[in-house]
């Protein structure tokens, strides 16, 4: 799959290439450190490929960097407040490339710069048919949320739960899992990770 470099898309080669350069690795020494092919990274650098989130949490934990500061801004500015407007969407299409939900679409709404903290927020909106895809993800930190709206299908391991308005979760992110709207109206959550890790 190709990625969309448009002018108003988050650049996945060039920031890779950046992170990778700041941190003074060639293409082979990320892909031995990562456990993925030098020709893998060559790929997602030239925007050729887009890997799947496990691959590129592999790839950032051995630069290392967290997803949630790969896909921030680099602004140092400190706020206190946000408006809805000001919340930075996390491009759930470059983070979830393989899902099977097709045409569904998530919204990945983080609140301000997490790289300067120690917690991060999200509001989370999944269409009907909604899916993070069939292959469970993981991460470092403990993750939890709010169903505001809907219900949500949640694989943490190897147990499944529905969840509905109202319904909470916590868990340790470093277990596999998996986020599936099988309702028939949008789900909203309210979630927080720390450290931020996703």
């Amino acid at each position: 799959m190709v990625l969309n470099t448009e002018e108003n898309e988050f650049d996945i080669g060039a920031r890779l290439k950046s992170a990778r350069t700041s941190s003074q690795l060639s293409q082979r020494q990320l892909a031995l450190r990562s456990g993925v092919t030098n020709g893998l990274i060559s790929q997602i650098e030239n925007n050729a490929s887009s890997p799947s989130v496990s691959s590129l949490k592999r790839i950032l934990d051995a630069i290392p960097m967290t997803l949630a500061e790969f896909f921030n801004d680099d602004s140092d500015e400190t706020k206190i407040f946000y408006r809805a407007s000001e919340l930075l969407e996390l491009n759930p299409k470059q983070l979830f490339p393989q899902s099977s939900a097709g045409d569904f679409s998530m919204s990945l709404r983080q609140v301000g710069n997490s790289s300067q903290h120690t917690l991060q927020m999200l509001h989370e909106r999944y269409e009907p048919g909604a899916d993070t895809g069939d292959e469970l993800y993981n991460h470092q930190g403990e993750e939890a949320g709010i169903i505001i709206e809907g219900q949500i299908e949640l694989t943490v391991g190897d147990e499944t739960r529905t969840l509905q308005k109202g319904d909470a979760y916590i868990f340790d992110s470093t277990l596999p899992h998996r986020f599936r709207n099988l309702g028939d109206v949008d789900c909203v959550i309210v979630s927080a990770c720390t450290p931020p890790s996703f």
